[in-house]
């Protein structure tokens, strides 16, 4: 169950039927520095709130609040100039990759929010129904839906396009907060069928080369490890490119009492969360491989 209120001009994301947990709908991109009065609208606001959750700004990682917390990891790149990160930061193996693409007639550029690039990001959405052995969430939605989708946070946003020719063969969502301090990956994705290609290399390259060209000074490329997994393809992906992990402090604060046991008993976490990483990880890869198996039955039948 999901809503949507404003609160003292902040749009805010309200999920869950027993625990109702809110948190900024531009969680991880914008940020907080005085969350009080907006904890204390919510508190007047008369939605029921739980639970509202709020991650700290970069640099710092040392907790400035007293509320209670839990730590959030994320795999962030400090940049400075894009010669430092190509000379300096990231290993020869993306850095050629990298090159690849330009050999192989790949076009890295950033392209204003229109219907062409967002015909664009649709067939690179319906390329498959699977990707990294889970379900494409955005497989099969309407031309409109993503239209709605990737019109979010604007004012704050680059578009950048990977091309061969002029298919749209990869993009990123480049999202940075009101500061101008940290730019987040809202969205990377490129086609497996010119994964020869190196596009996704490209497009961190560019991506970098964009945040030195604004000053931003972190570019965030989502968490680096996901519940309770410490490394995988996807990880080493990031850290090959000179992402590095870090611990930021994310805030619990109880709006009601309920709020404040559910915390306490861990409620708020997923129910994943809860199994030991040797079964959880067993049960990823039957996952996988059933859903890579059906999406084969389906192509051969094709």
């Amino acid at each position: 169950m999901r809503s949507m209120i404003k609160v003292c001009d902040r749009e805010i994301r309200v999920e869950g039927r027993l625990l109702r947990t809110a948190r900024l709908e531009a969680d991880g991109y914008h940020f907080l520095d005085d969350p009080q009065p907006l904890l204390d609208g919510l508190r007047r606001c008369g939605t029921r709130i739980d639970l509202f959750t709020f991650v700290q700004r970069l640099p710092e990682s040392s907790p400035r609040y007293d509320y209670p917390m839990e730590w959030d990891n994320y795999a962030v790149l400090p940049v400075t100039t894009f010669d430092h990160w190509w000379n300096n930061q990231i290993r020869s193996y993306p850095r050629n990759r990298a090159r690849q693409a330009e050999k192989k007639g790949v076009v890295l550029r950033e392209v204003p929010f229109d219907e062409i690039l967002v015909k664009g990001i649709w067939e690179v959405y319906n390329e498959s129904p699977v990707r990294q052995g889970v379900p494409n969430k955005h497989y099969g939605k309407p031309l409109e839906t993503i239209f709605r989708e990737e019109a979010t946070f604007l004012e704050t946003s680059a578009f950048i396009g990977a091309f061969l020719g002029n298919e749209l063969i990869g993009f990123i969502k480049l999202t940075w907060d009101e500061n101008r301090n940290q730019a987040n990956l809202m969205n990377i994705l490129s086609m497996v069928r010119h994964k020869d290609k190196a596009p996704t290399n490209a497009l961190i390259a560019q991506a970098v080369r964009s945040c030195a060209d604004r000053n931003i000074s972190y570019l965030v490329y989502q968490h680096f490890s996901y519940g309770k997994k410490q490394r995988d393809s996807l990880s080493d992906f990031k850290e090959n490119n000179g992402f590095q992990r870090v611990d930021l402090p994310r805030y619990y604060v109880p709006v009601t009492p309920f709020g404040a046991a559910a915390f306490r008993l861990g409620l708020h976490r997923k129910l994943i969360d809860h199994v030991p990483e040797s079964i959880a990880s067993r049960l990823r890869a039957i996952r996988s491989a059933w859903y890579n198996r059906k999406v084969q039955t389906v192509t051969e039948a094709l």
